[in-house]
C-alpha cells in the first residue's frame, strides 16, 4: 500500500528529543505505513517551536488524505494554527489539530491512519484518548 494514500502525520513539541522520541515510537509500533514528520525546539535550538519548520513538517508528511497534527503544549498548538493559516488554501481543509495527548494521540492516530482511515477518523481516534 502506497503510504502517500494515508492520512500523513506532524508531531510538534517543545523539545526536539521529545518530538524525535514520539516519532520513533510511531515507527516502531506502525513501520512506515502513513507518512509522518516530527519538529520541535525553537530556531536557537532551545525549548519552543517555530512556525516555520511547521510548514516544513506539514510539507514532509503530506498526504491527499490530509495530515493529523499533534502537539504537547499551548504555544505548539497555535504556532501550528498559524502554519495551517500559512499553507495553501486548498490543503488548509484537510489539515486538523488534534486535541490528543502527544505521544499516545500520535500512536493512535497513526495506527488508525495505517489501514486507511479517512482524516475525520483518524482525529475522533486520537480525541478519544481525552475522553471526548
Amino acid at each position: 500500500m502506497d503510504q502517500r494514500n494515508n492520512v500523513g502525520i506532524v508531531i510538534v513539541s517543545h523539545s526536539a528529543k521529545v518530538a524525535e522520541g514520539a516519532a520513533d515510537m510511531v515507527r516502531q509500533m506502525v513501520g512506515d505505513r502513513v507518512p509522518l514528520a516530527a519538529v520541535g525546539g525553537n530556531a536557537d535550538g532551545g525549548l519552543g517551536t517555530d512556525v516555520g519548520a511547521i510548514m516544513g513538517a506539514i510539507d514532509r508528511a503530506w498526504s491527499e488524505a490530509g495530515v493529523a497534527i499533534l502537539v504537547d503544549l499551548g504555544g505548539a498548538e497555535t504556532n501550528s494554527e498559524m502554519a495551517v493559516e500559512m499553507m495553501p488554501e486548498a490543503r488548509r481543509e484537510r489539515i486538523v489539530i488534534c486535541n490528543a495527548p502527544l505521544v499516545e494521540g500520535a500512536v493512535m492516530a497513526a495506527a488508525e491512519a495505517s489501514g486507511g482511515s479517512p482524516l475525520d477518523v483518524v482525529r475522533a481516534t486520537a480525541e478519544e484518548l481525552m475522553g471526548g
